[in-house]
């Protein structure tokens, strides 16, 4: 019988550093290791793939965060 895919590392390592993990830095072992992980997605040190954006597809006039706020009655 064929053995399920599991990933080759432990579920109770951190992903970043191998060391076990700590309940309030799951998945990660430390503050440090959470702080690494989030500079790389940050930086885009990960990606998710997607097809290329086209920015002629965006307005910058459209309604948005950046339209300005209306005016009180």
């Amino acid at each position: 019988m064929s053995r399920p895919s599991t990933p080759s590392r432990n579920r109770n390592a951190c992903p970043l550093c191998g060391k076990p993990t700590v309940a309030p830095h799951t998945p990660f072992c430390s503050q440090g290791c959470r702080d690494r992980d989030l500079l790389a997605w940050l930086g885009e040190g990960y990606r998710v793939p997607g097809p290329p954006a086209d920015p002629d597809a965006y307005e910058s006039d459209a309604d948005g965060l950046d339209s300005p706020a209306p005016r009180p009655l």
